[in-house]
């Protein structure tokens, strides 16, 4: 029997950096107040337009990113566009709107993918999980019934079947059909 190799190209800079890959340094200025230039959301949601920000949608107070380092085909990060880390920083308007993003975007990848579920959390903190403590952001984990296989318990290896730039085109495309939750 020979091992099958998989091929995971994107995975290369996660394994050379734990803080991500590189980025040249970001503008202040373009940021929002309280924007923190180190921080991908905040570049996300101040700078949307290019496709290595892996940005899906923005409004007025929401950003929506394709996570680079995805547990599951599809996983997005919903964020506020403001650099907030604590729950009880954000107003009520923020709360609302990240909830319905949250509830758009569900509704996007059934259209776009047809999960048979979802993971949908929150990790508050660095000891709960959080890669990015500053800046809360809900993480969306569309699921499929067999999505789990030997590879993660024996291989200690995911297989995620789709790029990110074919994922992307596929959610905007989708959202260009006819908006998520209208």
């Amino acid at each position: 029997m020979s091992m099958e190799r998989i091929w995971a190209p994107w995975r290369l800079s996660y394994i050379q950096s734990a803080d991500g890959p590189s980025e040249p340094p970001f503008p202040q200025d373009k940021l929002p107040p309280g924007g923190d230039p180190g921080c991908f959301l905040c570049r996300a949601a101040a700078d949307p337009l290019p496709p290595e920000r892996l940005v899906v949608t923005s409004d007025a107070v929401t950003v929506t990113v394709l996570n680079r380092y995805p547990y599951n085909n599809g996983h997005l990060l919903v964020a506020p566009r403001r650099h907030v880390g604590e729950l009880t920083d954000i107003s009520p308007e923020e709360q609302q709107a990240l909830m319905s993003a949250v509830s758009r975007m569900v509704t996007l990848l059934r259209r776009a993918m047809k999960p048979d579920g979802f993971n949908i959390g929150l990790n508050l903190g660095r000891v709960a999980g959080a890669g990015l403590p500053g800046h809360l952001h809900w993480h969306i984990v569309p699921r499929w019934n067999g999505d789990t296989n030997f590879m993660p318990v024996l291989a200690d290896a995911k297989v995620i079947p789709q790029s990110l730039d074919s994922l992307r085109e596929l959610l905007q495309a989708t959202l260009a059909e006819r908006p998520a939750g209208g």
